[in-house]
């Protein structure tokens, strides 16, 4: 387990090599994001940014979208993959949005998590990106990089992975972190391999120290 003052040291590295740090997702309303969220699941972002420009030029309001039919979003969306539930679940999204929140994507965890389609890493991510709040989003990325860094030993549960973090990052730090480790698993820290000799965290990963100049194999 990483100590807050070594935490602090890995997010400073991470904000040097990565100074801008915003969800890589095409939106402009929070609704939006909700949707492209869901559809990113399994999907990559370049892609679903290609079917939300088509989903949104036909359907560019919230009431537009829950007017529609679930066919009629599947035939959109369908290329982001599992294209059934994806769009009954936007379809219900917009619906419950309009009947139960007045039309506004609420900022509350416990309301965002009863819209369907919606998990605690897309309510995390509502929460940091359109309301400014603490909020940790355990993507794959994020959970990798926890792993290897060794905030957690050798667990994919995304809600072990949050709860962990959340225990030594700074609050106000945390969703920024969260895009940063996704930039970072994309380039560096990646799924196939890690290439810790390009890596900003080297010397401070339980991974990346195995790799230097003399090392026994021991962990950070």
């Amino acid at each position: 387990m990483r100590t807050k003052a070594d935490t602090i040291q890995i997010v400073e590295r991470l904000k040097a090599e990565y100074p801008v740090s915003e969800c890589t997702l095409t939106y402009e309303d929070a609704w939006q994001l909700l949707v492209g969220v869901r559809l990113a699941a399994q999907c990559t972002d370049a892609r679903v940014n290609i079917v939300t420009q088509e989903l949104f030029g036909q359907y560019p309001t919230l009431q537009a979208l829950a007017a529609a039919t679930p066919e009629q979003i599947e035939a959109i969306v369908r290329p982001c993959g599992l294209g059934k539930s994806k769009a009954r679940d936007l379809h219900g999204m917009a619906n419950m949005l309009l009947s139960e929140f007045g039309g506004r994507v609420p900022q509350e965890m416990e309301s965002l998590l009863r819209l369907p389609g919606v998990g605690r890493k897309s309510a995390n991510l509502i929460r940091g990106d359109i309301f400014h709040l603490p909020a940790v989003v355990t993507d794959t990325h994020c959970i990798r990089m926890a792993n290897r860094l060794g905030f957690v030993t050798d667990t994919t549960d995304p809600v072990k992975v949050e709860r962990a973090l959340v225990k030594v990052l700074p609050p106000e730090e945390s969703s920024d972190f969260c895009h940063r480790c996704v930039m970072h698993g994309r380039v560096v820290c990646t799924a196939r391999r890690a290439l810790c000799a390009q890596c900003c965290l080297r010397e401070l990963c339980r991974t990346g120290r195995k790799t230097l100049p003399g090392a026994d194999g021991g962990t950070a």
